[in-house]
């Protein structure tokens, strides 16, 4: 019977079984490779996407620089170029034809890969691997580009980033980093050499924003900090307030320190001057949040009004979420997490009012909304049934973002001692345990 398989899917198979490996081994091997530690789940996991490989079913785009290391074979030996079927762009990115030396960036496309074979193992990004992956927009660009339509790219994962998959963003997001990062690397007119770092700011704070809400705090850290330096570069007053305002968001979900939080706000303060913008609105968001978190309602109702004022003098061209921009449901969402942290008999109100502007794509902000009303049903004792809908809504959103897994906490917090023990009380802490 003829083998129906592409070469590359036949070659893999029989270099695995030449060698005597399971694909249990060829899985721990490849994540050994790339310094993942290979758990029994990530191998599992992995040996799973190895038969799929080799009977063809997927070309392992992640994975055949490691196959090719691994098995000592030249990789234009063991992968002749992946039929049309086979090759899919990533989101997002812009199309760029093949020019000279490209073949340097063999660093930067392994680091890419890394990274979202790390994050697709569920492990940490490795030390290096974003550096790595940033350090072409630290540089300085030859090749031919469209600001405009980068920037295009750019407002469009600010709104993907609601409604993807991480695990489909990131890999879209990498290639698009050492693009960018390779047209920073010539010498171009000032106001082209801006906008590239407008752009690459951009794409490297939705990344940043990315991986914070995968949990890899080190990596989200690493990454705000190439895009405030990318928008200070770049002269745009507006996006370095973003870069800062949003930042701080992360930063008081994670539990970061009041006074760097707050420290933070000023900082978008500063720089702000007094121009309203949605990075300004994030910074006084952030410093609500932060405020009602620790008690400090005065603060935080006062960070509240005056991200109220902001909001009002901002255009509003779509109701549509963004990370990029500031709508009536994240200016609701902030009130209603104020009111129930301050136990306001205004919440519930302010909850509704958030959970209808919200469209149902919007999973991650509506969950949020569902935890904070749990959190209200609880501290009026009802506690069974604060606890069933925090489980039941979870359980729609299984990769918790940060302000969800801050949520938890602070419902769990709220619990009595005596229903820790209930079953929902277990089931939710399983369901944020990653």
């Amino acid at each position: 019977m003829t083998d129906r398989r592409p070469a590359w899917a036949a070659r893999l198979e029989a270099e695995r079984l030449q060698r005597h490996w399971g694909k249990h081994e060829m899985a721990r091997r490849l994540l050994t490779h790339i310094g993942i530690t290979s758990t029994p789940d990530k191998v599992k996991n992995l040996a799973n996407q190895i038969r799929g490989y080799e009977n063809g079913d997927h070309y392992p785009r992640n994975w055949d620089y490691v196959y090719s290391e691994v098995l000592d074979l030249p990789q234009d030996e063991l992968f002749p170029a992946p039929p049309p079927e086979h090759d899919t762009s990533p989101l997002g990115t812009v199309d760029q034809s093949h020019t000279p030396g490209q073949e340097d960036d063999d660093m930067k496309r392994r680091a890419a890969l890394h990274l979202f074979a790390a994050l697709g193992a569920g492990a940490a990004v490795p030390p290096g691997v974003l550096e790595e992956l940033l350090s072409g927009i630290e540089d300085v660009l030859r090749f031919r580009t469209d600001v405009e339509e980068w920037e295009r790219v750019v407002d469009d994962y600010g709104h993907q980033l609601y409604r993807r998959q991480f695990d489909v963003l990131v890999p879209a997001l990498a290639a698009d980093i050492v693009a960018v990062g390779q047209l920073l690397k010539a010498s171009r007119p000032p106001h082209e050499q801006a906008g590239l770092l407008r752009v690459s700011a951009g794409l490297s704070g939705i990344l940043a924003d990315t991986l914070g809400n995968v949990g890899d705090d080190r990596a989200a850290r690493r990454a705000w900090s190439t895009a405030r330096r990318a928008a200070d570069a770049s002269g745009d007053r507006t996006l370095r307030v973003w870069t800062r305002g949003r930042a701080a968001q992360h930063a008081s979900w994670v539990g970061t320190s009041h006074n760097a939080v707050m420290s933070m706000v000023d900082d978008a303060v500063e720089i702000a001057d007094g121009v309203p913008s949605s990075g300004i609105a994030r910074a006084y968001a952030a410093g609500a949040w932060t405020a009602a978190s620790r008690g400090d309602h005065t603060t935080a109702s006062d960070n509240l009004t005056k991200l109220k004022r902001t909001f009002d003098q901002l255009p509003h061209r779509s109701s549509e979420p963004t990370i990029l921009g500031f709508q009536e449901g994240q200016l609701r969402w902030n009130e209603a997490y104020v009111r129930t942290a301050g136990n306001s008999k205004r919440a519930t109100t302010a909850i509704d009012e958030a959970e209808a502007l919200y469209p149902p794509t919007a999973t991650a902000p509506i969950v949020n909304l569902h935890l904070m009303r749990a959190i209200n049903q609880v501290g009026r004792g009802e506690v069974r049934d604060g606890l069933d809908l925090a489980v039941t809504s979870l359980a729609e959103r299984p990769r918790p973002v940060m302000a969800t897994r801050q949520l938890v906490d602070q419902l769990l917090d709220t619990v009595p001692p005596t229903a820790h023990a209930l079953p929902a009380a277990q089931d939710l802490r399983a369901l944020t345990a990653t």
